[in-house]
């Protein structure tokens, strides 16, 4: 429908116009809504929660990079 078409109806069509409009405006917006909930999330990184490591395991892993770096420079030495 065109102004000039809605311009002659009269008043009580107009409001049946209007309250079909936002109905419609209202189903709408249900629907999106549905649409929206449907679609699956978007595949990401799953993140992990870290790993906590005990002292005894971090003095371990300390020892041996201090043990490598010792044997690298003792053969940088010679």
């Amino acid at each position: 429908m065109n102004i000039r078409e809605l311009l002659k109806l009269p008043a009580a069509k107009l409001k049946h116009v209007v309250a079909l409009k936002s109905e419609i405006e209202r189903l709408e917006a249900q629907l999106e809504n549905v649409i929206v909930a449907a679609t699956p999330a978007p595949i990401g990184k799953i993140i992990r929660a870290r790993r906590k490591m005990s002292a005894a395991a971090r003095r371990k892993i300390s020892l041996a990079a201090k043990a490598r770096w010792a044997k690298v420079r003792a053969a940088k030495a010679k």
